[in-house]
């Protein structure tokens, strides 16, 4: 298996110290009192209570027959029902269905415990929480919850997507290799540029729409590749599929930056992936109100380094910014599927605009990607960039608009504009971002839940007022 190749000196130090910590047990559900509960069918209790009476009456065998014929019936009534309800329900059922199941009062809201400590039940044994840097709570339930939603084994919330990351590169080891796509947000290129290397871990940054690109990249001490689909912010598509095969050919892991697309429009670990990272900053949470990381992963040995990594660090959420992103999640199928809608319109009238040179969003029908990327996710997403030609016209257009606030970051239910050069990837420097075709007149739009109307026009009004 590939992911026990990442690092095994992580797994014999986690279970040296598991023991002394106790957190690896309680990330199981019995802790939380949410597993599946057996319940005994209504057709079963009429067979009983029907033959228990025929025993004390005296019946012809026809009445029995014809007894035992509707009971059968009845079964496979129940036994059809019982199918359509294994019938997974969509993401937006799950979010509002999905149960706090250890709290004794029923409370529909998950409760915050907020506390550093947990009372032990005595001085030699441990209880199911003890010190919240290593579990809580709140965040056992977002991470179950985060988990469902990923279909992943276990998932990990962390202070921010950042440290998310941060983390899956403490398990790749000194000497060994990770490979990159060249077409990433800002924040992680610094960290694999500036951070890493430091760690004595080789970094290769290569095209990732390109497959012979990646094969070549890939050697034999490689241990993770990591890709955004699409990118951020000139959303290029990479086959998550055929990569997965590739790295896992060589024995190495796929981390799939996912924060563009968020669970609802892609679940990158049905495609191959073995990581799934999102800054739940954004359409998680998705109200600009806090900031988070998540981990969703396969393979309990994985989860376990990960979780050792997470409580020997100290990367935890904390139990408030969890309750937060709890109360946020609740609406996140309903928020990206009206943000997508805008964007979508926003995307057509924009590649439609006589001022603007090209727009990058794979809703569009002639974006070279798009195929690929909806046989890989269920929508476009609300992020686009596009290109004026002219840094002027770009730099107005940002600063003029009257409902787009000029900051970074995407996913919030309020449109919000920027120009990447200057900001989310200005960390990057200028010669590499114009090798990369990141250019200073790009303009990065993450569109809202206003009406689109008024979100055009504004566009429409900054666009015609610039300089030419």
């Amino acid at each position: 298996m590939a992911s026990t190749t990442i690092s095994s000196s992580i797994s014999s130090l986690r279970r040296s110290h598991a023991a002394d910590h106790g957190f690896v047990g309680r990330f199981h559900g019995e802790k939380l009192g949410l597993g599946r509960v057996s319940v005994r069918s209504a057709s079963a209790k009429k067979l009983e209570l029907r033959c228990s009476r025929e025993r004390e009456m005296d019946v012809s065998a026809s009445v029995v027959a014809n007894d035992f014929a509707e009971t059968l019936n009845e079964a496979d009534a129940a036994e059809d029902a019982a199918e359509e309800e294994s019938v997974e329900p969509s993401v937006s059922t799950v979010l509002m269905n999905f149960e706090n199941g250890f709290d004794p009062y029923g409370a529909l809201s998950t409760p915050l415990y907020q506390t550093a400590t947990f009372k032990q039940p005595s001085a030699t044994a441990y209880g199911p929480y003890d010190y919240t840097r290593s579990g809580n709570p709140t965040r056992d339930v977002l991470e179950r919850l985060l988990a469902k939603l990923d279909k992943a084994d276990r998932a990990f919330c962390f202070t921010s997507g950042m440290a998310a990351l941060a983390a899956i590169t403490d398990l790749v080891g000194s000497g060994n290799e990770i490979v990159a796509g060249d077409d990433i947000y800002g924040g992680t290129d610094r960290l694999l540029s500036q951070v890493v290397p430091r760690k004595g871990i080789v970094v290769k940054r290569v095209n990732t729409t390109d497959l012979s690109e990646v094969a070549s990249a890939i050697g034999p001490k490689t241990k993770l590749v990591m890709i955004e689909s699409p990118t951020n912010p000139r959303q290029q598509i990479s086959d998550i599929r055929k990569i997965s095969s590739i790295a896992h050919e060589n024995g190495a892991l796929l981390l799939v930056d996912n924060s563009i697309m968020s669970p609802v429009l892609s679940q990158p670990l049905e495609l191959g992936a073995d990581i799934v990272m999102h800054s739940a900053t954004k359409f998680i949470a998705g109200h600009s109100d806090v900031m988070a990381g998540v981990l969703a992963v396969k393979g309990e040995s994985l989860a376990n380094d990960i979780a050792f990594v997470q409580n020997a660090v100290g990367s935890g959420l904390a139990p408030f910014d969890c309750w937060i992103c709890l109360r946020g999640i609740k609406t996140m199928s309903l928020r990206v599927e009206k943000q997508q809608e805008n964007a979508q319109k926003i995307a057509e009238f924009l590649s439609s605009h006589p001022r603007v040179t090209k727009v990058n969003y794979a809703g569009l029908p002639d974006h070279p990607g798009r195929a690929l990327h909806y046989s890989q996710a269920k929508g476009a997403g609300s992020v686009l960039s596009f290109l004026t030609g002219s840094l002027a016209l770009s730099k107005h257009i940002v600063e003029t608009t009257k409902y787009f606030s000029v900051t970074v970051s995407f996913g919030s239910v309020k449109s919000l504009i920027s120009m990447p050069c200057f900001m989310s990837h200005a960390s990057i420097p200028a010669s590499v971002r114009e090798a990369r075709g990141l250019t200073e007149d790009l303009v990065r739009i993450s569109v809202g839940i206003e009406d689109v109307n008024d979100l055009i026009a504004d566009l429409d009004r900054a666009i015609r007022s610039g300089p030419f």
